[in-house]
């Protein structure tokens, strides 16, 4: 992937990803993490809370968003901050689709603002990211 400066991306630029979370995902994600809570990992408790079922760690889900901000400003560039709104719960074997799009540019600052809009396979939205990152100038 070639290194982009601010000089090479613009306002309304887009990247999408598409990934359907699964078993695996949950237990990888929690033996790294060391988020063992039972409403993710534990089935039989999962069925006593209010989702039903077991749910997928939020920062697992915004973990992958992270592909569209990586398509759109990186390498290149580094995060400064994320702004995350979890809105609806993520199941096991959701599809998850990843609509980045580049919302701002402040050149002179060398800040770029980006939207991520998660969604399932029902086009609910599921996360909503804004993140803010630093960019090189050419």
């Amino acid at each position: 992937m070639k290194e982009k400066t601010i000089d090479d991306i613009k306002v309304g630029d887009r990247a999408y990803f598409s990934k359907t979370i699964t078993e695996t995902d949950i237990i990888l994600f929690a033996g790294i993490t060391g988020d063992f809570a039972p409403h993710h990992v534990d089935a039989e408790y999962a069925k006593t809370t209010m989702f039903g079922q077991r749910i997928v760690h939020g920062m697992l889900t915004a973990g992958i968003a992270n592909n569209v901000i990586t398509q759109l400003v990186s390498p290149g560039s580094l995060a400064l901050s994320t702004e995350i709104k979890y809105l609806k719960p993520v199941r096991i074997g959701d599809t998850i689709t990843f609509e980045g799009e580049i919302e701002d540019i402040i050149k002179e600052k060398k800040i770029v603002k980006i939207k991520v809009a998660c969604k399932n396979q029902k086009g609910e939205i599921v996360i909503d990211i804004k993140a803010v990152n630093l960019m090189r100038i050419r």
